[in-house]
């Protein structure tokens, strides 16, 4: 029999996970979107001299740091 005491415990974030589990399984979810996204933006996008090919390149060797890099500097560069 299962002991539900130990899984519904007050203090749990949600169903016997505990903050760090939660935040695991977010980044697992969240990292992969974001750095799709952010790599399909660039390729969609026009920018200016070599800088599609230098974000892209930033985005593939950083996925995280540069997506966020990209989101925050890079969408700023796009020719209109």
């Amino acid at each position: 029999m299962v002991n539900y005491d130990s899984i519904f415990r007050k203090g749990d974030v949600m169903f016997g996970l505990g903050g760090g589990e939660f935040v695991f399984i977010f980044m697992i979810l969240f990292v992969p979107i974001l750095i799709i996204s952010a790599l399909v933006d660039i390729l969609r996008s026009e920018f200016k001299g070599n800088n599609k090919i230098v974000w892209v390149l930033v985005v593939l060797f950083l996925p995280f740091l540069g997506s966020l890099l990209y989101f925050g500097i890079g969408r700023s560069q796009k020719t209109l």
